[in-house]
C-alpha cells in the first residue's frame, strides 16, 4: 500500500466520524482508529454522546491477522448491506420524500439509499423483490461495510 492510500483512509475516518477502517490487500492489511487500542467507545449509538467523542489523532497498526466475524442478528427476510464504508442518505436531497418507505413494494434494481464514501455518491439498489420491512439506519448515518441498511421480505 502506498502512503496516498493511507492519507484517504486517515480522512476518511476523521471526515466520517467512524471509529475505525480495516483494510486488506492481499496478506497485508492496514487499520486506522480514531480510538487507542481498547479505549473504543460504546457500540450502540444510543449510548454515544458528544463527549464521548473526544477529538483524537487516528492510529495507525498493521497486521497480517484475518479481523473477527461481526456479530450477526436473526432477522426475518433479505438483508441489504452496505457496500462501503460511507454516510447514509435516504433521501436524494434533505427535506424530500425517502427513497423507499416501510411497506412499501421493490422490485430488483430500485434505488433504496445513497451511500457518500469520499465525496462520491454511490445508488444501493435492492437485489431482490419484495417489501420493505425494516429500515436499520438513520439519514446521514455513518455506515460500515457489510453493515445491515434494510431488510426485504419476499
Amino acid at each position: 500500500m502506498d502512503i496516498r492510500t493511507v492519507k484517504k483512509l486517515i480522512e476518511l475516518v476523521e471526515d466520517t466520524g467512524i471509529g475505525e477502517i480495516e483494510i486488506q490487500e492481499g496478506e497485508k492489511s492496514i487499520r486506522v482508529s480514531r480510538y487507542p487500542t481498547g479505549n473504543q467507545p460504546p457500540t450502540g449509538a444510543a449510548s454515544i454522546t458528544h463527549h464521548h467523542i473526544a477529538p483524537s489523532q487516528p492510529q495507525i497498526a498493521t497486521t497480517n491477522e484475518t479481523p473477527p466475524a461481526q456479530e450477526s442478528f436473526e432477522t426475518k427476510g433479505h438483508s441489504v448491506k452496505s457496500p462501503m464504508v460511507g454516510t447514509v442518505y435516504i433521501a436524494p436531497t434533505p427535506g424530500a420524500k425517502p427513497f423507499v418507505e416501510l411497506g412499501q413494494r421493490v422490485e430488483a434494481g430500485h434505488v433504496l439509499c445513497l451511500i457518500e464514501a469520499m465525496k462520491m455518491f454511490n445508488q444501493i439498489e435492492a437485489d431482490k423483490s419484495g417489501v420493505i420491512s425494516a429500515r436499520l439506519v438513520d439519514n446521514e448515518q455513518p455506515v460500515e461495510y457489510d453493515q445491515p441498511l434494510f431488510i426485504i421480505e419476499e
